[in-house]
């Protein structure tokens, strides 16, 4: 049918309008794709380029070295020893199942280790997660040339701690181990560092105390890698910067010798210069390998360490807490002469015991002392004259002297756990128990009984107190990257000397004295003598049958039941230099246990090695001979000494 004009002017009118629509349309989508794709070309370049170099440059971390500890004379405590590690980033492996088992071809993988990997893989899988460490050369070497076909996979060269020392350190020192989820959520700020495969920081005692010192500063190297994961070249490097050098008090010899002194009894020992506060012994016995625990200790192994009745673990240097039993005397003198209830010249009338409310307070000599003086009472340790002295000063009176003395203060020493101690009086009393302060606590506490509990640290602070006469407190740090620490000597103790002489002078008959409690480990080194205080601390109670039938020896007992054995003591006794305390744990009496132990001690820090045997009496020469030779000491770090000068 042929359409007529006015139809086709119609209809091209008609396409043409479409066609106009159809060009603009298509125009407007080209102009929109042309600015998208300048939007994304130009204005986002620098993003894009940004996404490209991450995904073909990576920046990793470098861990720094930690910082060395030393001892006073420069002997390495804790260093760092270089081991092989191979890590991987379960984002980066394609087919992690497929690539641990050609991994498994090369080296051989401890699967429980393998199993804790893959767990951490799956909380952090963008970050590295160590599969083995400490693989020799040739295992590293072999998975170096596989790296292409081990996608994710890394071998590392690093950094781990060692102990050279061993047990020696282990209470003071402390180890590291691997960070854990509980760190991280404890750190009050996040260091990258904690985020690195197999870093290391302090857990316990002075690694721990001292984190932020010893850990130094990261670094991190830009790495250029291709499609396939493995690094073709490192772009740039910003270096580490190492933890600082720590250099403490402690003297390697001495603590090694004390270490081996002690041997395996529950025991602790301290040994404080009294002119600057400074730790050179503090030694917890028996101990452990603190290397164990570096890369994670085994269950059997901490099993054994656990369940060991003389508690290895427990820090006994300023966590163990203990009645002082009559160490706690020299306290109680010095309180009842600040409050002016003895005169220098005064006695004391002992029969055996005192009665109050109907109930005897037995002094240790059944038979009673007789009249005694200040010194006397301390020479023989005569517990009558304490309980009179405790009725005539007052619990809080004696607590006031305890403080001031340091017992009941958390000593500030970079060690963990430090422990307080307990120096009760009737306000404590009061709100800890909900009653009131009796007569008869007062002449408990008054010999170091009752509630009164310290540690060894404080001890030995109050050893160096009395003896020096300074306000003097324990310093473990000797100097940071060879900077100088403060000096443990806040000035004078605010006591009158003619006080302190009485106490020392008692001291000096303990051990120098007919009669003294302590006799047998007198000694004389070239002149040189000491003073020192016995201590026998009940752990349970003594029955009235038990009185009349006449109390149990000590090694009738069950170890657990006998009574603590404690010794304080300073040398020289006329120009004072250490103070040393001892606690053995159910070890019976101080006199016969701990003083022996102290002395040995003292001789070696004031000969400065092996004590000389002519320092000895005569007829206990030989049997000291034989005790030192047996002793397992270090060559490396123990001297011969025997000069017989301070």
């Amino acid at each position: 049918m042929k359409r007529s004009p006015q139809d086709m002017t119609l209809s091209a009118r008609r396409i043409s309008r479409r066609a106009l629509i159809a060009g603009g349309g298509q125009l407007a989508f080209g102009a929109l794709l042309f600015a998208r794709m300048r939007h994304l070309q130009v204005d986002q370049a620098d993003e894009f380029l940004l996404l490209a170099e991450e995904n073909r440059i990576k920046v990793r971390l470098i861990a720094p070295a930690r910082g060395v500890i030393y001892d006073r004379n420069g002997v390495p405590l804790a260093g760092n020893e270089q081991i092989y590690r191979v890590s991987m980033i379960r984002e980066d492996a394609d087919d992690v199942p497929a690539v641990i088992d050609h991994l498994r071809s090369l080296v051989r993988l401890d699967e429980e280790e393998l199993q804790r990997a893959l767990r951490e893989m799956d909380r952090r899988p963008h970050q590295a997660v160590t599969l083995a460490d400490r693989l020799s050369w040739e295992e590293l070497s072999a998975i170096a040339v596989n790296v292409p076909a081990l996608p994710g996979i890394t071998p590392e060269v690093g950094l781990s701690r060692v102990y050279p020392l061993g047990p020696d350190y282990a209470h003071v020192i402390g180890y590291v181990g691997r960070v854990s989820e509980r760190d991280i959520a404890e750190a009050v700020e996040v260091d990258p560092l904690l985020q690195t495969p197999q870093f290391q920081i302090g857990k316990i005692g002075a690694e721990r105390q001292l984190e932020g010192v010893l850990r130094g500063r990261a670094g991190a190297r830009r790495v250029e890698q291709n499609a396939a994961g493995r690094i073709m070249r490192e772009l740039g490097r910003t270096e580490s910067g190492k933890g600082a050098d720590v250099q403490l008090t402690l003297d390697a010899g001495l603590q090694n010798f004390t270490q081996a002194r002690l041997g395996q009894e529950s025991a602790s020992a301290v040994v404080m210069d009294v002119r600057n506060g400074d730790i050179l012994a503090a030694v917890s016995s028996p101990s452990y390998d603190p290397n164990l625990f570096v890369e994670g200790i085994s269950v059997p192994d901490y099993a054994r360490l656990r369940d060991n009745d003389h508690r290895p673990l427990h820090n006994k240097i300023v966590q163990g807490l203990y009645p002082p039993g009559s160490t706690f005397k020299l306290v109680t003198l010095l309180a009842a002469l600040e409050a002016g209830e003895i005169g220098a010249n005064e006695t004391v009338y002992c029969g055996g015991y005192t009665s109050i409310s109907n109930r005897r307070f037995h002094c240790w000599k059944r038979g009673g002392h007789g009249r005694v003086d200040i010194a006397g009472s301390l020479r023989e340790s005569c517990d009558v004259f304490y309980y009179e002295m405790a009725q005539r000063a007052g619990i809080d009176r004696i607590a006031a002297m305890a403080r001031k003395l340091g017992l009941g203060v958390r000593h500030d020493i970079e060690m963990t756990s430090v422990s307080e101690g307990l120096i009760p009086d009737r306000d404590w009393k009061r709100t800890n128990r909900g009653e009131e302060w009796m007569v008869g606590d007062s002449l408990n506490a008054s010999i170091g009984q009752g509630f009164v509990l310290t540690s060894p640290l404080q001890l030995a602070v109050m050893t160096a107190r009395v003896a020096s006469g300074l306000d003097v407190s324990p310093r473990l740090v000797r100097s940071v990257d060879g900077v100088a620490q403060p000096s443990g000597v806040k000035g004078p103790l605010d006591l009158p000397r003619s006080w302190l002489d009485g106490a020392r002078n008692g001291m000096y008959q303990v051990v120098n004295a007919s009669g003294g409690t302590a006799g047998r480990s007198r000694f004389d080194l070239g002149g040189i003598k000491w003073a020192g205080k016995t201590g026998t601390s009940q752990v349970r109670n003594i029955t009235a049958a038990e009185r009349a039938r006449g109390v149990f020896r000590n090694e009738d007992l069950p170890w657990d039941r006998r009574d603590h054995a404690l010794f304080v003591g300073y040398a020289p006794y006329d120009d004072p230099q250490y103070a040393v305390s001892v606690v053995v744990e159910h070890g019976g009496g101080g006199s016969a246990v701990a003083a022996p132990v102290a002395r040995d001690i003292m001789l070696y820090a004031l000969s400065g090695g092996l004590p000389p045997l002519q320092a000895y009496p005569d007829g206990q020469r030989g049997e000291i001979e034989e005790r030192l030779s047996a002793l397992d000491l270090d060559p490396g770090v123990v001297r011969t000494g025997g000069t017989g000068k301070a």
